[in-house]
Protein backbone atom coordinates (compact mmCIF):
# COMPACT_ATOMS: atom_id res chain seq x y z
CA UNK A 1 0.00 0.00 0.00
CA UNK A 2 1.31 3.46 -0.95
CA UNK A 3 0.25 6.21 1.44
CA UNK A 4 -0.31 9.78 0.21
CA UNK A 5 2.75 11.04 2.07
CA UNK A 6 4.86 8.47 0.19
CA UNK A 7 3.84 9.69 -3.26
CA UNK A 8 6.85 10.70 -5.37
CA UNK A 9 5.41 10.91 -8.90
CA UNK A 10 2.09 12.61 -8.17
CA UNK A 11 0.56 14.91 -5.61
CA UNK A 12 -2.85 14.45 -4.01
CA UNK A 13 -4.74 17.17 -2.18
CA UNK A 14 -8.34 17.74 -1.12
CA UNK A 15 -9.64 21.31 -1.29
CA UNK A 16 -13.26 22.17 -0.48
CA UNK A 17 -14.46 18.61 -1.22
CA UNK A 18 -12.46 18.44 -4.48
CA UNK A 19 -9.61 15.93 -4.85
CA UNK A 20 -6.84 17.32 -7.06
CA UNK A 21 -4.58 14.65 -8.57
CA UNK A 22 -1.48 16.10 -10.23
CA UNK A 23 1.04 14.07 -12.21
CA UNK A 24 4.29 15.52 -10.89
CA UNK A 25 7.07 14.63 -13.33
CA UNK A 26 7.44 17.89 -15.27
CA UNK A 27 11.05 17.06 -16.19
CA UNK A 28 9.66 14.11 -18.20
CA UNK A 29 6.61 15.99 -19.50
CA UNK A 30 4.60 14.13 -16.86
CA UNK A 31 5.21 10.82 -18.59
CA UNK A 32 3.97 7.64 -16.95
CA UNK A 33 6.32 5.07 -15.46
CA UNK A 34 5.22 2.12 -13.35
CA UNK A 35 5.44 4.06 -10.08
CA UNK A 36 3.34 6.88 -11.53
CA UNK A 37 0.54 4.53 -12.52
CA UNK A 38 0.61 2.81 -9.12
CA UNK A 39 0.26 6.16 -7.35
CA UNK A 40 -2.54 7.32 -9.66
CA UNK A 41 -4.45 4.13 -8.91
CA UNK A 42 -4.11 4.74 -5.18
CA UNK A 43 -5.11 8.39 -5.55
CA UNK A 44 -8.33 7.50 -7.35
CA UNK A 45 -9.09 4.83 -4.77
CA UNK A 46 -8.53 7.30 -1.92
CA UNK A 47 -10.86 9.78 -3.64
CA UNK A 48 -13.43 7.00 -4.15
CA UNK A 49 -13.68 6.02 -0.48
CA UNK A 50 -13.39 9.54 0.98
CA UNK A 51 -16.95 10.67 1.69
CA UNK A 52 -15.70 14.26 1.89
CA UNK A 53 -14.70 14.17 -1.80
CA UNK A 54 -17.41 14.99 -4.32
CA UNK A 55 -15.38 15.47 -7.51
CA UNK A 56 -11.87 14.83 -8.84
CA UNK A 57 -9.57 16.98 -10.98
CA UNK A 58 -6.73 15.31 -12.91
CA UNK A 59 -3.95 17.56 -14.20
CA UNK A 60 -0.20 17.78 -14.74
CA UNK A 61 2.52 19.77 -12.99
CA UNK A 62 4.01 22.77 -14.75
CA UNK A 63 2.77 24.47 -17.89
CA UNK A 64 4.21 22.20 -20.58
CA UNK A 65 2.33 18.93 -20.24
CA UNK A 66 -0.79 17.31 -18.88
CA UNK A 67 0.73 13.88 -19.62
CA UNK A 68 2.91 12.71 -22.49
CA UNK A 69 2.02 9.02 -22.15
CA UNK A 70 4.37 6.17 -21.34
CA UNK A 71 7.92 7.14 -20.37
CA UNK A 72 9.80 6.21 -23.53
CA UNK A 73 13.21 6.97 -21.99
CA UNK A 74 12.44 4.51 -19.20
CA UNK A 75 11.24 1.96 -21.74
CA UNK A 76 14.38 2.34 -23.86
CA UNK A 77 16.68 2.06 -20.84
CA UNK A 78 15.02 -0.87 -19.08
CA UNK A 79 12.81 -2.53 -21.68
CA UNK A 80 9.73 -1.59 -19.65
CA UNK A 81 8.28 1.17 -17.52
CA UNK A 82 10.21 0.51 -14.32
CA UNK A 83 9.36 -1.16 -11.05
CA UNK A 84 5.78 -1.43 -9.82
CA UNK A 85 4.21 -2.44 -6.56
CA UNK A 86 3.03 -5.87 -7.75
CA UNK A 87 5.23 -6.36 -10.82
CA UNK A 88 2.62 -5.29 -13.37
CA UNK A 89 2.28 -2.03 -15.33
CA UNK A 90 -1.38 -1.50 -14.48
CA UNK A 91 -2.38 1.28 -16.85
CA UNK A 92 -5.35 -0.85 -17.92
CA UNK A 93 -6.55 -0.85 -14.30
CA UNK A 94 -6.08 2.93 -14.12
CA UNK A 95 -8.27 3.40 -17.18
CA UNK A 96 -11.06 1.40 -15.59
CA UNK A 97 -10.77 3.31 -12.31
CA UNK A 98 -11.18 6.68 -14.03
CA UNK A 99 -14.41 5.37 -15.51
CA UNK A 100 -15.64 3.45 -12.47
CA UNK A 101 -14.99 5.95 -9.66
CA UNK A 102 -18.54 7.11 -8.82
CA UNK A 103 -17.67 10.80 -8.87
CA UNK A 104 -17.16 13.24 -11.76
CA UNK A 105 -13.57 13.35 -13.04
CA UNK A 106 -12.48 16.59 -14.68
CA UNK A 107 -9.32 16.69 -16.81
CA UNK A 108 -7.52 20.05 -16.65
CA UNK A 109 -5.28 19.79 -19.70
CA UNK A 110 -2.49 22.33 -19.23
CA UNK A 111 -0.13 21.37 -22.07
CA UNK A 112 0.67 18.28 -24.10
CA UNK A 113 -1.89 15.47 -23.85
CA UNK A 114 -0.10 12.96 -26.04
CA UNK A 115 -0.22 9.18 -26.37
CA UNK A 116 -1.31 7.60 -23.11
CA UNK A 117 -1.89 11.10 -21.75
CA UNK A 118 -4.39 11.70 -24.51
CA UNK A 119 -6.19 8.49 -23.57
CA UNK A 120 -6.33 9.62 -19.93
CA UNK A 121 -8.04 12.91 -20.68
CA UNK A 122 -10.49 11.23 -23.08
CA UNK A 123 -11.52 8.82 -20.31
CA UNK A 124 -12.28 11.65 -17.88
CA UNK A 125 -15.93 12.69 -17.70
CA UNK A 126 -15.20 16.18 -19.01
CA UNK A 127 -12.06 17.90 -20.29
CA UNK A 128 -11.08 21.53 -19.87
CA UNK A 129 -8.06 22.81 -21.78
CA UNK A 130 -5.60 25.64 -21.69
CA UNK A 131 -5.31 27.52 -24.97
CA UNK A 132 -1.72 26.23 -25.08
CA UNK A 133 -2.74 22.56 -24.86
CA UNK A 134 -1.82 20.13 -27.63
CA UNK A 135 -3.49 16.81 -28.36
CA UNK A 136 -2.52 13.72 -30.33
CA UNK A 137 -1.48 10.10 -30.51
CA UNK A 138 2.00 8.70 -31.15
CA UNK A 139 1.60 4.95 -30.67
CA UNK A 140 2.17 3.80 -34.26
CA UNK A 141 5.24 6.07 -34.40
CA UNK A 142 6.91 4.76 -31.23
CA UNK A 143 5.93 1.09 -31.48
CA UNK A 144 2.83 1.06 -29.32
CA UNK A 145 -0.96 1.34 -29.49
CA UNK A 146 -4.12 1.46 -27.40
CA UNK A 147 -6.75 -0.66 -29.09
CA UNK A 148 -9.13 -0.47 -26.13
CA UNK A 149 -10.74 2.66 -24.71
CA UNK A 150 -8.10 4.80 -26.43
CA UNK A 151 -9.60 3.95 -29.81
CA UNK A 152 -13.12 2.54 -29.45
CA UNK A 153 -14.26 5.08 -26.86
CA UNK A 154 -12.44 7.92 -28.63
CA UNK A 155 -14.56 7.15 -31.70
CA UNK A 156 -17.69 7.68 -29.58
CA UNK A 157 -16.36 11.07 -28.52
CA UNK A 158 -15.17 12.54 -31.84
CA UNK A 159 -16.64 10.15 -34.42
CA UNK A 160 -15.07 7.34 -36.42
CA UNK A 161 -13.43 9.51 -39.08
CA UNK A 162 -11.74 11.85 -36.61
CA UNK A 163 -10.61 8.99 -34.35
CA UNK A 164 -9.03 7.17 -37.26
CA UNK A 165 -7.33 10.38 -38.38
CA UNK A 166 -5.89 10.89 -34.90
CA UNK A 167 -4.44 7.36 -34.75
CA UNK A 168 -3.48 6.70 -38.37
CA UNK A 169 -1.41 9.87 -38.92
CA UNK A 170 -0.12 10.80 -35.44
CA UNK A 171 -0.53 14.54 -35.97
CA UNK A 172 -0.96 17.05 -33.15
CA UNK A 173 -3.98 19.31 -32.75
CA UNK A 174 -4.36 22.62 -30.96
CA UNK A 175 -6.93 23.35 -28.28
CA UNK A 176 -9.27 25.23 -30.62
CA UNK A 177 -9.43 22.22 -32.93
CA UNK A 178 -9.99 19.88 -29.97
CA UNK A 179 -12.92 22.01 -28.82
CA UNK A 180 -14.39 22.14 -32.33
CA UNK A 181 -14.20 18.34 -32.57
CA UNK A 182 -15.87 17.83 -29.18
CA UNK A 183 -12.66 16.43 -27.72
CA UNK A 184 -12.74 19.04 -24.94
CA UNK A 185 -15.61 20.91 -23.32
CA UNK A 186 -14.05 24.33 -22.91
CA UNK A 187 -10.83 26.19 -23.77
CA UNK A 188 -9.55 29.04 -21.57
CA UNK A 189 -6.35 30.97 -21.05
CA UNK A 190 -3.67 29.15 -19.00
CA UNK A 191 -4.22 31.14 -15.79
CA UNK A 192 -7.96 30.46 -15.98
CA UNK A 193 -7.70 26.68 -16.30
CA UNK A 194 -7.49 25.52 -12.68
CA UNK A 195 -9.96 28.14 -11.40
CA UNK A 196 -12.48 26.92 -13.99
CA UNK A 197 -11.78 23.27 -13.12
CA UNK A 198 -12.36 24.06 -9.44
CA UNK A 199 -15.55 25.98 -10.30
CA UNK A 200 -16.94 23.01 -12.24
CA UNK A 201 -15.86 20.56 -9.53
CA UNK A 202 -17.54 22.61 -6.80
CA UNK A 203 -20.72 22.76 -8.88
CA UNK A 204 -20.69 18.95 -8.97
CA UNK A 205 -20.06 18.79 -5.23
CA UNK A 206 -23.24 20.78 -4.62
CA UNK A 207 -25.35 18.16 -6.42
CA UNK A 208 -26.78 14.84 -5.25
CA UNK A 209 -23.91 12.32 -5.07
CA UNK A 210 -26.25 9.37 -5.61
CA UNK A 211 -27.74 11.02 -8.69
CA UNK A 212 -24.27 11.77 -10.11
CA UNK A 213 -23.06 8.23 -9.39
CA UNK A 214 -26.07 6.70 -11.09
CA UNK A 215 -25.75 9.04 -14.08
CA UNK A 216 -22.07 8.14 -14.49
CA UNK A 217 -22.86 4.42 -14.44
CA UNK A 218 -25.61 5.04 -17.00
CA UNK A 219 -23.30 6.99 -19.32
CA UNK A 220 -20.68 4.22 -19.02
CA UNK A 221 -23.11 1.38 -19.69
CA UNK A 222 -23.17 1.92 -23.44
CA UNK A 223 -19.38 1.46 -23.73
CA UNK A 224 -18.59 -0.96 -20.90
CA UNK A 225 -18.24 -3.78 -23.43
CA UNK A 226 -14.96 -2.13 -24.50
CA UNK A 227 -13.39 -3.65 -21.36
CA UNK A 228 -13.19 -7.01 -23.14
CA UNK A 229 -11.61 -5.45 -26.23
CA UNK A 230 -9.19 -3.58 -23.99
CA UNK A 231 -8.09 -6.77 -22.21
CA UNK A 232 -7.41 -8.46 -25.54
CA UNK A 233 -5.59 -5.41 -26.86
CA UNK A 234 -3.27 -5.17 -23.85
CA UNK A 235 -2.50 -8.89 -24.12
CA UNK A 236 -1.44 -8.33 -27.72
CA UNK A 237 0.53 -5.22 -26.71
CA UNK A 238 2.47 -7.25 -24.11
CA UNK A 239 3.63 -9.55 -26.91
CA UNK A 240 4.22 -6.77 -29.41
CA UNK A 241 6.52 -4.58 -27.30
CA UNK A 242 9.23 -7.26 -27.35
CA UNK A 243 9.33 -7.46 -31.14
CA UNK A 244 12.01 -5.77 -33.29
CA UNK A 245 9.26 -3.67 -34.87
CA UNK A 246 8.17 -2.14 -31.58
CA UNK A 247 11.76 -1.69 -30.44
CA UNK A 248 12.53 0.26 -33.61
CA UNK A 249 9.83 2.77 -32.70
CA UNK A 250 11.19 3.27 -29.20
CA UNK A 251 14.80 3.54 -30.38
CA UNK A 252 13.90 6.09 -33.03
CA UNK A 253 12.13 8.23 -30.44
CA UNK A 254 15.15 8.24 -28.12
CA UNK A 255 17.55 8.89 -31.00
CA UNK A 256 15.31 11.67 -32.34
CA UNK A 257 15.08 10.23 -35.84
CA UNK A 258 12.25 8.99 -38.04
CA UNK A 259 11.52 5.28 -37.43
CA UNK A 260 12.14 2.80 -40.25
CA UNK A 261 9.24 0.35 -40.26
CA UNK A 262 9.85 -0.66 -43.88
CA UNK A 263 11.31 -4.11 -43.06
CA UNK A 264 8.15 -5.05 -41.15
CA UNK A 265 5.59 -4.47 -43.90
Amino acid sequence: MIRVEEFTDITYTVDDHVAVVTINRPDRYNALRGRTVDELIYAFRYAWVDSEVGAIILTGAGDKAFCSGGDQKERAATGGYGETEIGMFEVERLHRLVREVPKPVIAAVNGFAIGGGHVLHVLCDVSLASSTARFGQVGPRVGSFDAGFGTAYLARVVGEKRAREIWFFCDQYDAATAERWGLVNRVVEPDELMPLAMEWARKACALSPTALKTLKHSFNADTDHIVGIQALAFDVLDLYVDTPEAKEGGAAFIEKRPPDFGPFR
